[in-house]
């Protein structure tokens, strides 16, 4: 009597995060109409709630879903014990945080090439070379929008977002109407540039790891995602104010090593790809030897800073590089917050699939609605809800579908986000960056220009790729 409707519990499941396989090989109990199948629901739901509130709260995200997962696994636990399977929810809880600690260490080693680039201030200088070459308004907004679109493949799309968007408010002054329209099209372009590129978005990412896309396979969807770029961007283009800024002579010089903490951050890519592709060991192996380069290349500057101060010292004062590179500061500055949310929503998800919520949600979505209009669905969702959560989801549920469909559901995970400003983590942080500015009403005022791209790149997608 206390089962939940199945389509109650798909709209519910989707708006969680979910972790990525729930206990393939761990004993199947009968939970879904135990009380306790509500509650650990309930207490997902809550978590999430929180965590959505973080703005008017100032309560760190990670700190609700923390406790969540801790809490469900606690009442999942004590209920097989009860059933006679003591070990049944240690096994399924082994098998996620394995996953989990997988994609941690990948994106605990990016973060930190990333950090460490912008502590040897390439970003910085970027930033001051597009402001110092004094172009247009309209020049500008392309120019912003196309390096969010080629940066965020690599980085990821907050660093991308809050980089072209320090450029747009530095420029852009007190002509509102030209940032707003700036960061909308810098918002699209980095979650266009991430679908098309295993280390674009985390959800790209957890689908690479999985194995089910291989990483050349993820540039299918190259051209569908700047169509879901150009269509807005040629719509916002008439709106933006055909002005020419005041021209600033402020240049930013980069610390030294920073080209070559690039050149090896693009080294431990490759490193990655190669592990994966040709040894057929985990990616993170190669990410993790990739940061060894970072380590050994950070001894490097260690030792010669002194002498490389004595010798320039008018230089190191104009970058400010007086003291020495140490590798574990950029290792500190990582979104630790963030991580811990990805470990919360991940073991969240993987006690709701260990009660059998995933196995409802995905005979709902795959089985009656077909497969593309439930791929079509979860980027819709994941405007309202993080494109993580909503891609662990499906993940976890595991439908059998073929690999156009596998790449349409990345590729609407990744743009759909871009529908509102909350949708995606570029979004959010822009509407912080560039407050009273870039306001949510005011994308979407262009939501509906955003979804004509979005709706167009799934076509073009079904059209190349189907």
């Amino acid at each position: 009597m206390f089962a939940v409707p199945a389509v109650l519990v798909g709209a519910l499941a989707l708006l969680l995060p979910s972790a990525l396989l729930a206990a393939e090989d761990a004993p199947q109990l009968h939970l879904i109409d135990h009380p306790v199948a509500l509650l650990t629901l309930a207490v997902f739901i809550v978590a999430y709630v929180v965590v959505m509130a973080e703005e008017f709260l100032h309560l760190r995200k990670s700190k609700p879903v923390v406790l969540a997962a801790g809490a469900i696994w606690a009442m999942l636990a004590w209920v097989s014990a009860q059933q006679g399977a003591p070990h049944a929810a240690e096994q399924a809880l082994r098998h996620a945080f394995l996953d989990f600690a997988e994609l941690m260490l990948f994106l605990l080693v990016a973060m930190t090439y990333i950090n460490a680039l912008t502590e040897r201030q390439a970003f910085e200088a970027l930033r001051a070379w597009l402001i110092r070459k004094g172009f247009g308004l309209r020049t500008l907004f392309w120019m912003t929008g196309a390096l969010a679109f080629v940066i965020s493949p690599v980085a990821d799309n907050l660093t991308t977002a809050l980089l072209m968007c320090a450029v747009v408010l530095a420029v852009g002054g007190d002509n509102h109407r030209f940032v707003m329209l700036a960061c909308i099209n810098i918002v699209v372009a980095a979650n266009a540039g991430g679908a098309f590129s295993p280390f674009g978005d985390i959800t790209t990412l957890m689908v690479w790891q999985k194995g089910l896309i291989g990483f050349f396979g993820f540039f299918a969807l190259f051209i569908p995602a700047l169509v879901n770029w150009l269509v807005p961007a040629i719509l916002m283009h008439f709106a933006v104010p055909d002005l020419k800024p005041v021209m600033s002579s402020a240049a930013v010089p980069m610390k030294r090593g920073a080209r070559r903490i690039a050149v090896l951050f693009l080294l431990t890519i490759a490193t990655a790809v190669s592990f994966h592709q040709f040894l057929h060991l985990p990616p993170v192996i190669g990410m993790l030897t990739g940061l060894a380069y970072l380590q050994f290349f950070g001894f490097f500057l260690r030792q010669t800073h002194t002498r490389w101060n004595h010798r320039y010292r008018d230089r190191a004062n104009e970058v400010g590089d007086m003291l020495p590179f140490d590798v574990f500061a950029p290792v500190a500055r990582a979104e630790w917050d963030t991580l811990l949310f990805f470990y919360g929503v991940v073991l969240c998800v993987a006690g709701l699939g260990y009660v059998g919520y995933l196995s409802l949600v995905s005979d709902v979505m795959y089985l009656q609605w077909g497969a593309t209009a439930a791929n079509i669905g979860v980027g819709l969702i994941s405007a309202v809800v993080d494109n993580i959560p909503v891609m662990f989801a499906v993940l976890s549920m595991s439908p059998d579908m073929s690999h156009t469909q596998w790449l349409l559901v990345t590729l609407t995970a990744g743009v759909g986000g871009s529908l509102l400003s909350i949708g995606s983590a570029a979004g959010v942080g822009l509407m912080g960056q560039a407050r009273g500015r870039y306001t949510f009403f005011g994308h979407l005022k262009w939501t509906p220009a955003i979804a004509l791209g979005y709706f167009a790149s799934i076509w073009v997608h079904l059209l190349i790729n189907g």
